[in-house]
Order: C-alpha cells, then structure tokens, then sequence
C-alpha cells in the first residue's frame, strides 16, 4: 500500500506545476521559430476603397493581419501586422507608427522598420496596387 501524500507536499508540486505553465507560456509567443506566425496573403486580397487610407497615414486590415499606408498621395505600402519581436499582433496607430501591444515595439508603416524595440527586425513588406480604387494585397 503506497503511503498517503502531505498536504504540503501536493500544495508545493500544485505550485511548481503553474510555474511551469507560466513560463512555457511567456516563452511560445510566436517568435520566428514557432511556426504560428499568420503569413502574408499568397493570393491577391482585395481590402476595400484606396480612399480609406489617408495621405501620410494608414490603416489596420485586422482579418488579413496587414497594415497599408499612404506615405504619398497615390503611394501604397502594404506590411504585415505581425510584430517581428514576438508575433503578436499591432493594434495600435498613430499617424505613420504602429504599436505591438505585448512589449511595445514600434514601427514605421511608411517602410516597416522598427523604430522602437525590442522589435529589431521590419515587417514583411507585401505586394500591394490600386485595380479599379480598391486596394490589391498578396499575390
């Protein structure tokens, strides 16, 4: 017969074991090595009016995970809003830079490249044209 466990003993492996949890956790974000970092559009996507996105400012395309901006009048940057640090995905705009919500980084979306860290590293750049005013992502 196998001798009863101690309160302190299950109570300290209980401890461990979310240690354990939260630190596998923090450490599988999505960085470059994991495999779950969403990819760039391999076919054309069509994302809306070219008018939408302002001169010299941009826009989020939440569900293909990209960001366009209009550095210059008619002048279309498509990058990808997966953040190069650690995957997550940019959410926030202000003006012509991007913000990661998870540790801050910043980019430029007139270029994709990091202007803040950690992020070292710029986004991928994806193919993006005007076809009719609707603005073209992929392909």
């Amino acid at each position: 017969m196998s001798e009863p466990l101690h309160r302190r003993t299950v109570l300290r492996g209980a401890a461990l074991a979310g240690i354990a949890c939260v630190g596998a956790a923090a450490c599988s974000t999505g960085g470059s090595g994991s495999g779950s970092v969403p990819k760039a559009p391999t076919q054309e996507t069509e994302l809306g009016a070219a008018d939408a996105i302002p001169v010299g400012g941009a826009k989020f395309y939440p569900e293909e995970k990209l960001v366009v901006s209009q550095p210059a009048k008619g002048e279309f940057k498509c990058f990808s809003s997966v953040c190069t640090h650690a995957g997550a995905i940019l959410n926030k705009l202000d003006k012509e830079v991007a913000t990661c919500p998870l540790h801050g980084s910043r980019f430029d979306v007139a270029t994709g490249k990091p202007v803040q860290g950690p992020a070292t590293t710029p986004l991928e750049e994806i193919p993006v044209k005007v076809k009719g005013g609707k603005l073209i992502a992929g392909g």
